[in-house]
């Protein structure tokens, strides 16, 4: 934040601005906050003043709403208690940061806990603007999560001549812990288990008391427990909530429309074992648009509201998905089961039937209970194959009845798509192959098929209906919302590509198409990565919420979540709404899950934070393994993020994350340049960028924590001499790989 000027007598501060804006019923501007405080005339200039500033900082946003910027920090989001002040309040940071694309995680002062938070505890809290300058926030506790205050979680090491020790798979962590004779709970060398502190002051290193062996760190298959316990992800189902799956019984057919005969597919990921969609689509030919049909899992009608089930995917959120294994969301006897739209097999289902005109605008739509059977399940790449003119024995029979007529109803929808010009940024994902004993055996790029786009389209458009349905009826349902971004982050965008000669005129609405063009502009150009990077990073987060704020990066005025009630609450939350709505049964919304709509939406999206932490996490201890025994090779990767203390890099073949510390990067001053995310040595101008190429030396490889050491060993870029113009980071010398000082 800039430094600010002294406080005008009779202006209200910043933490008063913002208590107003909060408090207030509608949104406000300028005026109110004047007429509020009673100023005018010179006391109005200075409130404008003020108001920019503000808004400079991040703290309000042009529809004053906003007051923070919540790209950096969620309105609700779990935090950590990690010390006390000098004036003996508890501060905490998030759990979930990316440290990569954010810097430090902010610190947070707690407020509202029932008891005084120990440090390591854990609770679900309510972001506002801080009241004071100590902290740019502060944290209303909700609800108490975990007492970790004494407990750590590690791998189990029996080192010869030192003892049994513990290392923490926290890569924050300092010291190992020491476990004495006695407290080792018959813990094997190699194990995942959670401790419990014994001692943590005086001399020599901390002790601790192994309280729960978790699994065999030796077995590969079982690094994703680290993010399991970590995170505090349920993996085990309760007793209850499996005599409840257990005792469930087949679904009515009663008041079902009947579409047997609708040669319907579910096309998934070969390994997918639950299927929650099935799609079919034709031509119009009176009109020249389409007919298709997207039928869902109707898990509403097994997961009642108020059960044990109910609870317990309320509680998880969504499924979470490793390498090596699946969390589910509900037991493996609906998911895998009652539930999945099996081949040849008779399932429940909500269907939504659409008609599109030829130029793929949506003209009608209409919801039914149906009862369906999968006329095949089929892979992505074997539909696509098919549809390429190399049809198996399976596809053939398909081809001309069932999957050109769906690909030419896509073609029709692929129209509308492209007149709507939804963000477009190439994120191509990473795929870990395991070998049978669940280690690395390759990492794969999975092509970009068009199967993947028609399913996703289809999705999209009977999301949308969903949503418009059930808005129309005026009835209760959670969104799927993606804000545009924060005026602060379009004028941060706007001053990077000053530094790369592109300009973003400001003060329009901006829209996706605006970041389209700028991605277009920079294809083949040597900056472009960097630029799809920073387009990205001013993107806010996709999040739940009962009211509706749109869906930016899709260029949709409603969005909600309809098509996988099997892995997200959100979707069994439209299910039974549209229930509810259209009359469909007694399953529906109950008044509870009304009275609930916020905490739900608060919490699942907590709970996508939390897998997607997880599942990153999970991803970066797999490759660390993978490249521990690899130490001192070099490779070739990309600068995936810069901060002052040093830049992260993605290597090429792997995808694998690490730092490259900036003490390392030479013996003069490197100056951190935060609108070009950059780093850039004080007299000689060489230059670490978002984006830049270069070549790496793996120094250290940790698979307990993930975490990877690199140094560089390719020349910088070229640059001007950054000179004294923002705050120094030093940085010692080494030598690199030519054996000059760097």
């Amino acid at each position: 934040m800039a430094k600010r000027p002294p406080q005008k007598p009779g202006l209200p501060t910043e933490a008063d601005v913002l208590d107003f804006i909060q408090s207030s019923p509608s949104i406000v501007g300028k005026r109110e906050i004047a007429r509020h405080f009673g100023l005018s005339g010179a006391g109005k200039v200075e409130l404008k003043a003020l108001l920019k500033r503000m808004e400079e900082d991040g703290l309000l946003s042009k529809r004053q709403r906003k007051l923070i910027d919540r790209s950096a920090l969620p309105p609700v989001t779990v935090l950590e208690i990690i010390g006390t002040d000098k004036d003996g309040e508890a501060y905490a940071e998030p759990v979930e940061w990316d440290e990569r694309q954010a810097g430090k995680p902010p610190r947070v002062v707690i407020e509202g806990a029932e008891k005084a938070p120990k440090k390591g505890d854990r609770v679900l809290a309510k972001i506002q603007a801080s009241r004071d300058g100590r902290y740019t926030f502060r944290g209303r506790v909700i609800k108490a999560l975990s007492d970790r205050s004494n407990k750590v979680l590690g791998v189990y090491r029996v080192l010869p001549g030192l003892g049994a020790r513990i290392v923490p798979v926290d890569k924050k962590a300092r010291h190992e812990l020491q476990v004495m004779t006695g407290d080792e709970n018959e813990a094997l060398n190699g194990e995942l288990v959670e401790a419990e502190i014994t001692r943590d002051r005086g001399r020599g290193l901390p002790t601790a008391r192994v309280r729960e062996r978790l699994g065999d760190m030796s077995n590969q298959r079982n690094i994703s427990l680290i993010a399991i316990h970590h995170h505090g992800i349920p993996n085990e189902f309760p007793e209850r909530v499996l005599r409840e799956s257990e005792g469930l019984k087949p679904f009515a057919r009663e008041g079902r429309t009947d579409l047997r005969n609708i040669p319907l597919l579910t096309i998934d990921p070969r390994d997918a074992r639950d299927h929650d969609d099935a799609v079919w689509g034709e031509i119009d030919e009176a009109t020249g648009g389409a007919n298709i049909i997207v039928a869902i899992a109707d898990v509403a009608a097994y997961v009642r509201p108020g059960t044990a089930l109910d609870r317990e995917a309320r509680i998880r959120g969504n499924s979470v998905y490793f390498p090596d294994r699946v969390v589910p969301m509900l037991p493996e006897r609906i998911s895998n089961d009652l539930c999945s739209l099996r081949e040849k097999e008779e399932r429940p289902a909500l269907a939504c039937f659409m008609s599109f005109d030829k130029a793929g605008r949506k003209t009608r739509h209409r919801f039914e209970r149906v009862i369906m059977r999968s006329a095949a399940k089929l892979a992505y790449e074997e539909a696509q194959s098919a549809i390429d003119g190399r049809p198996n024995d399976r596809t053939e029979p398909l081809l001309e009845r069932v999957l050109r007529p769906l690909w030419a109803a896509y073609g029709v929808l692929l129209k509308g798509r492209n007149a709507r010009e939804p963000l477009e940024l190439d994120l191509p994902e990473r795929k870990l192959i395991l070998d049978a004993h669940g280690l690395i055996e390759r990492v794969v790029t999975p092509e970009r098929l068009d199967a993947h786009k028609l399913v996703e389209e289809f999705m999209i458009q009977a999301n949308v209906a969903a949503a418009e349905e059930l808005e129309n009826r005026k009835t209760p349902l959670i969104f799927r919302i993606h804000e545009q971004p924060s005026e602060e982050k379009v004028r941060a965008l706007a001053e990077f590509l000053r530094t790369v000669n592109m300009a973003l005129p400001l003060g329009q609405v901006m829209r996706p198409k605006h970041f389209n063009k700028l991605l277009k502009e920079v294809e083949g150009k040597d900056y472009q990565h960097v630029v799809n990077e920073v387009v990205l990073r001013t993107q806010a987060q996709a999040i739940y919420s009962p009211e509706n704020k749109g869906h930016f990066g899709l260029s949709l005025r409603r969005y909600a979540h309809f098509t996988s009630p099997i892995r997200r609450y959100a979707d069994l939350i439209v299910h039974r709404a549209l229930v509810t709505a259209l009359g469909f049964g007694s399953d529906g919304l109950s008044t509870d899950d009304i009275a609930k709509l916020n905490d739900t939406a608060e919490m699942i999206s907590d709970a996508e934070r939390r897998a997607m932490a997880a599942e990153r996490e999970t991803i970066d201890r797999l490759i660390a393994a993978h490249l521990s025994k690899q130490t001192g090779a070099v490779f070739r990767g990309r600068i995936g993020g810069v901060v002052s203390a040093g830049l992260f890099v993605k290597l090429d073949d792997s995808g694998a994350d690490g730092f490259v510390p900036v003490t390392t990067l030479g013996r003069e001053y490197f100056v951190y340049d935060k609108a070009r995310h950059a780093l850039i040595g004080e007299r000689s101008g060489e230059t670490y960028q978002l984006g830049d190429r270069l070549e790496v030396r793996l120094v250290e490889a940790t698979p307990v924590s993930g975490g990877m050491r690199f140094e560089v060993v390719s020349e910088a870029k070229e640059g001007k001499p950054a000179g004294r113009r923002a705050v120094k980071t030093p940085s010692r010398p080494f030598r690199g790989s030519k054996g000059r000082k760097r």
